[in-house]
């Protein structure tokens, strides 16, 4: 995804941040992840959530019924205004998305690669130790393939940033199995990091803005 790339990148180089980022296999059922960066009148908004959280499951899509789950559920991850209410002073509109579904198992697939070319140029006494390592790791990827995570960025473009006072998150109400959102902010102030749960959905950021 390209939404917002340089806040997003900038974002997770915080301290503050970083600290909490996860590989997708590593996820918690019902805890997902929303960083949030603020750069004059633009924000950029990048959502992690496991697929469990969102359509209920996370095994790969078998049946029709599958497929109709996870278009709903990326239709629905397209309208962030819904998902997050904004306080109507801030003049936020959204001017970019993206959301989609990924694997566990796209995320392997290159550094597999690259560890097998890796592996091309050991001694051939290594055999044995590499057929065993490689066994190993493909049982992992088979353990790994089965996490799948939702995946959303949005840009949005804010007259009056200064009243981002809170964030209403209706995200819980859409999706039943979401538990907590691991929320990160970051402004030209500095960064802070909140937990917001479904027993109470609303974000108070008025110290930050």
């Amino acid at each position: 995804m390209k939404t917002c790339a340089p806040l997003l990148l900038a974002m997770l180089a915080t301290p503050a941040i970083s600290e909490g980022t996860r590989e997708l296999g590593s996820h918690e059922h019902g805890v997902g992840e929303l960083n949030i960066a603020v750069d004059g009148t633009t924000v950029a908004m990048e959502l992690h959530a496991p697929g469990a959280d969102i359509v209920g499951f996370e095994y790969e899509a078998e049946t029709a019924e599958d497929h109709a789950e996870i278009d709903a559920a990326i239709a629905t991850l397209s309208e962030p205004l819904t998902l997050f209410g904004l306080p109507a002073g801030a003049g936020c509109g959204v001017t970019e998305v993206s959301a989609e579904l990924e694997s566990e198992a796209d995320h392997d697939d290159h550094e597999e690669h690259e560890k097998h070319n890796d592996h091309d140029h050991d001694d051939h006494d290594d055999h044995g130790d590499e057929h065993a390592h490689d066994d190993d790791e493909h049982h992992d990827e088979e353990v790994a393939a089965n996490h799948t995570e939702f995946h959303a960025e949005y840009t949005l473009t804010c007259s009056e940033p200064g009243a981002l006072s809170q964030i209403t998150f209706a995200y819980f109400d859409v999706f039943e199995n979401a538990l907590e959102l691991e929320v990160q902010v970051v402004t030209d102030a500095g960064a802070a990091a909140f937990e917001v749960e479904r027993d109470a959905p609303t974000l108070d950021l008025s110290d930050i803005f």
